[in-house]
């Protein structure tokens, strides 16, 4: 096991609310970070380099008051905050978003589609800590070398761009080769399976689609209410929306007129187009993963992270049994 010296002590929870196209926005990264686990957002998700530098500016405002106001308190720590870096050739704001990451010195960064020394250089001259994103032992031996401190393993019937690894056969051939920080991503939607990512050696559990179906997330109100309505059944992989294999809601597919079974997967990469807030790929076709199973409702993100602890308490009970 082996968490960040930075991120020791500052979490109730071993739990990443992971960074999600269009629904992570400062209120969810706030809401998650006073709750006790590591709140995330993709930088893209604001519009402009300039927006990105205005969100975190408001981000760091509120935790730091909130931090203050617990001072002498009983109440969880305030947990430390992440930013996504889409490190690809056609995003045309890598560069400055990671200068306006250097600037802030963000906590965590996360990095996507490219493990890059030099992005990983950077974040530590300041003492931030890299997490990259893997779905093989192939791209986690590149994110080693590129000096990563930590992996994120994004297994079959996670959310977004997803692998199709078992989680039970690629933390332990990952684990093997990396002693640094391992995040287990991948159908976790409540604290039993968070204690079991624990108990397979990640030191993170890393929550997409549950927190999607939170007050807190910037999803619309159908959006929500179709992760509650939908089963594993209804998670779609493809590569046709991005280029890249991800995971997709059927039902948002049909609803934006796309048939499944008609779908092309040979599909040009272009991050700057597809991830423009604006565009139709992820904006009207919802991304999800298997772990919809396990969910029921849309509680507030406080409610929800109270939820999984005594969740997890359950389980460590179960197995001390």
């Amino acid at each position: 096991m082996s968490v960040p010296a930075a991120f020791a002590g500052k979490t109730r929870l071993p739990v990443i609310a992971a960074p999600m196209f269009l629904v992570s926005l400062p209120e969810l990264v706030v809401a998650a970070c006073e709750a006790g686990v590591v709140g995330t957002f993709p930088a893209l998700n604001h519009r402009t380099s300039e927006g990105f530098d205005a969100w975190l500016g408001e981000i760091e405002t509120r935790l730091e008051a909130s931090r203050n106001a617990r001072v002498g308190t009983d109440l969880p720590p305030v947990a430390p905050y992440g930013v996504n870096l889409i490190v690809h050739r056609t995003n045309p704001r890598v560069e400055a978003d990671l200068a306006i990451c250097v600037e802030h010195r963000v906590p965590l960064v996360i990095t996507s589609l490219g493990a890059v020394r030099e992005v990983v250089d950077a974040v530590h001259s300041y003492g931030g800590v890299v997490f990259h994103d893997v779905t093989n032992v192939r791209h986690a031996e590149k994110a080693i070398a590129a000096g990563v401190d930590g992996l994120i393993l994004v297994t079959a019937g996670a959310g977004g761009h997803a692998g199709t690894t078992s989680p039970f056969a690629l933390l332990p051939e990952i684990r093997a080769r990396f002693d640094g920080t391992i995040c287990l991503a991948g159908c976790i939607s409540d604290g039993r399976a968070v204690a079991a990512a624990i108990a397979l050696g990640a030191d993170y559990a890393y929550m997409g689609t549950r927190f999607i179906a939170t007050r807190e997330a910037a999803a619309s109100e159908d959006y929500k209410q179709m992760l509650v309505d939908s089963a594993s059944a209804d998670i779609y992989y493809t590569a046709a929306i991005s280029g890249i294999p991800a995971s997709f809601l059927m039902p948002s597919l049909r609803r934006a007129g796309l048939d499944p079974s008609k779908l092309s997967a040979d599909k040009e990469i272009d991050l700057g187009k597809e991830l423009d807030p604006d565009a139709k790929a992820w904006k009207d076709v919802w991304s999800a993963g298997q772990g919809v199973a396990a969910i029921h409702d849309v509680p507030t993100v406080a409610e929800l992270v109270d939820r999984l602890a005594a969740e997890m308490d359950v389980a460590r009970t179960a197995l001390g049994a």
